[in-house]
């Protein structure tokens, strides 16, 4: 009989290492870079636009998405932080 079972907990324990357990690490990291933003970090919203926190409260951050235009976005709905340190790609046309 442990034989008959053996197959399905291997697969529950391949399921858990190898989808579980990442994502579960993704969100915390997820969480942390949120919990961290600051003013003048760079961020991209969930919904793809980029935009730099002026303001920072509680649960709610007020992003400049264009010169003089501030919304207030919700801390969940940040996708990804680019600090200040990285570099921005060129737009030129020369390469």
């Amino acid at each position: 009989m442990l034989i008959q079972f053996a197959p399905i907990v291997l697969l529950i324990v391949l399921f858990y290492f190898l989808m579980i357990r990442p994502q579960q690490k993704r969100a915390k990291e997820h969480q942390a870079a949120i919990s961290a933003v600051k003013r003048g970090d760079v961020v991209v919203l969930s919904s793809g636009m980029v935009g730099k926190i002026v303001r920072v409260e509680d649960a709610e951050v007020g992003v400049e998405i264009a010169q003089g235009v501030t919304v207030k976005v919700v801390k969940s709905m940040i996708a990804d932080v680019r600090t200040r340190g990285e570099p921005a790609p060129a737009n030129d046309g020369k390469s």
